[in-house]
């Protein structure tokens, strides 16, 4: 389908007077079973060639459609590019807006298209310069004007006017409600190698990462290991042989692994501990590289109260309004499916659907086994009415230093996640995209278990029902392809993308999905 169009367009501007053209939409009338194609020119052109644009049109129609053309030439001045690009900033990044005024834009105009630039006081660049912004507002802006369009960030020495922080969104003064810590009896304590006074309740294990000082927790030992290692004594200057035990330990609502090192009169106490065991371990979180682990300091037996079965936490209402990452209108005149098959599945039509994907640090996405790694880029389409009509993407703040195979893989770099909000934030605004949707991915189990831990530790609780493009292609293609990898079932619809970014795998893991549905003929 994109191939198809990029012919159209190549045909379109065989004319001199489209030689620049964008096509900006297509109008389907059942009515009289016409499509009217909307083109933009930024040149005079003739009755001959809007009468040749209508006939290229025809060429790409189904039979039994009449083709018909309405074009505008639209020659910009940099006065009008100026204000188009300070609205869109005030629209889409209200946040960044606030240290803007229209007079800080400059604009250069080009022969096709232009180049501008965001004169920002030091200080104010990371928000401005981080990528997103500039490259949203050339993409807009080549979808209302014909050409190329690029923008830059020039730091310069201005006064800023504080009133206009007046003029954030008042959602900033939303509620904040705090997350609930959920915690349970401890019965059938026995003291092994911990306390003298016994504690009476522990933390569920889902909610440890919220805890800031000593606490407890219970369950079953799911995994126990004794390893000895060697410690230099700097007072000696000898080596000692030492033991530590790792053991993995879960209630219900999680998992989590932990080490734990005995003293030398209690080894063979802890050595009595097996798989199966009831026990309690006292501790606190602690921060390495970014990361929170449970650090074990006391251990005794101890076990959930009698037929304990761990309670759904009461999540946080969906938010009123968003505050770090805004949604957009979705438009895409490159790939869009423009002359496909208009009949979609009434499921398709009557449901709601927010397609997502996620670049992360890593693979680890369950806590149980270690630490978990980071979300940095989140991309989301979402569907209605069985069409793409908006579209959530933000990077994620991270802390620790991106792995070179993960640059490699993904072409983000550490310097493109600074000033990017903070993990909490996206999440509370993705919740709010979600909101009434049914979620899809590529491989979404994958994905979906980031964003119920991340969403989890903030009080979200991401409970919608999923589907995945990997299985139902597996079911309508099989024997069809070599592999069901989101690339491979692209290139059978053909389309193209940037792959392992967000948004982009999002995007063209939405126009699968439709295909998909459309072939199976429902859900």
């Amino acid at each position: 389908m994109a191939n198809r169009l990029q012919e159209y367009l190549e045909k379109i501007r065989e004319n001199e007077g489209l030689k620049n053209a964008i096509l900006c939409g297509i109008t389907v009338t059942k009515r009289d079973g016409a499509a009217e194609f909307f083109l933009v020119t930024d040149k005079t052109y003739t009755a001959l060639e809007e009468k040749r644009a209508q006939a290229v049109g025809q060429e790409f129609l189904p039979d039994g459609f009449l083709s018909r053309v309405r074009i505008v030439k639209r020659v910009p001045d940099a006065a009008i590019v100026r204000t188009k690009i300070y609205e869109y900033v005030r629209r889409a990044f209200p946040a960044a807006a606030a240290f803007l005024e229209e007079e800080h834009i400059q604009v250069e105009m080009l022969t096709s298209g232009a180049n501008f630039c965001f004169d920002i006081a030091s200080g104010e660049q990371s928000m401005f310069s981080s990528g997103k912004i500039l490259d949203d507002v050339s993409r807009y802006l080549s979808s209302v004007f014909c050409g190329s369009f690029y923008g830059n960030v020039r730091i310069v020495e201005k006064e800023r006017d504080e009133s206009v922080l007046d003029e954030l969104p008042e959602e900033d003064n939303e509620e904040v409600i705090p997350v609930e810590i959920r915690r349970f009896e401890i019965c059938g304590q026995e003291k092994l190698d911990g306390w003298e006074t016994m504690p009476t309740t522990a933390v569920y294990m889902a909610d440890m990462q919220m805890m800031e000082s000593t606490y407890e927790v219970c369950g079953t030992v799911s995994f126990i290991e004794e390893i000895a290692y060697v410690k230099h004594n700097e007072k000696t200057n000898e080596d000692v042989q030492k033991t530590r035990f790792s053991i993995a330990l879960t209630d219900g609502s999680a998992t989590i692994r932990t080490t734990y090192f005995p003293k030398k009169a209690t080894v063979d106490k802890v050595r009595t501990i097996k798989i199966g065991d009831k026990i309690m371990i006292s501790g606190a979180n602690e921060e390495y590289k970014g990361s929170i682990s449970f650090k074990a300091a006391k251990l005794n037996f101890g076990a959930p109260p009698e037929g304990f079965e761990p309670q759904a936490r009461k999540g946080k209402p969906v938010p009123k309004f968003y505050h770090a990452v805004f949604p957009e209108p979705y438009v895409d005149y490159t790939q869009a499916g423009l002359f496909d098959n208009l009949n979609k599945p009434d499921e398709l039509k009557k449901n709601v659907f927010v397609v997502f994907d996620l670049e992360t640090t890593g693979l680890n996405n369950n806590p149980a086994m270690g630490r978990m790694d980071k979300m940095i880029e989140i991309g989301a389409v979402k569907l209605i009415n069985g069409e793409i009509v908006e579209k959530f993407s933000s990077f994620i703040a991270c802390k620790e230093r991106l792995s070179p195979e993960i640059v490699e893989l993904t072409g983000i770099h550490d310097e493109d996640l600074i000033g990017a909000p903070e993990v909490e934030k996206v999440i509370a605004d993705f919740y709010k995209f979600t909101d009434g949707a049914y979620l899809v991915g590529h491989n979404v189990g994958f994905d979906y278990r980031f964003v119920h831990y991340y969403g989890e530790q903030n009080g979200y609780m991401f409970e919608q029902k999923q589907f995945d493009t990997l299985t139902l292609a597996q079911e309508v293609l099989r024997g069809l392809l070599p592999n069901y990898k989101l690339n491979s079932v692209a290139d059978h619809y053909g389309f193209t993308f940037n792959h392992h970014r967000a948004f982009d795998d999002a995007c063209v893991t939405a126009k699968v999905f439709i295909e998909l549905v459309k072939a199976k003929g429902g859900l």
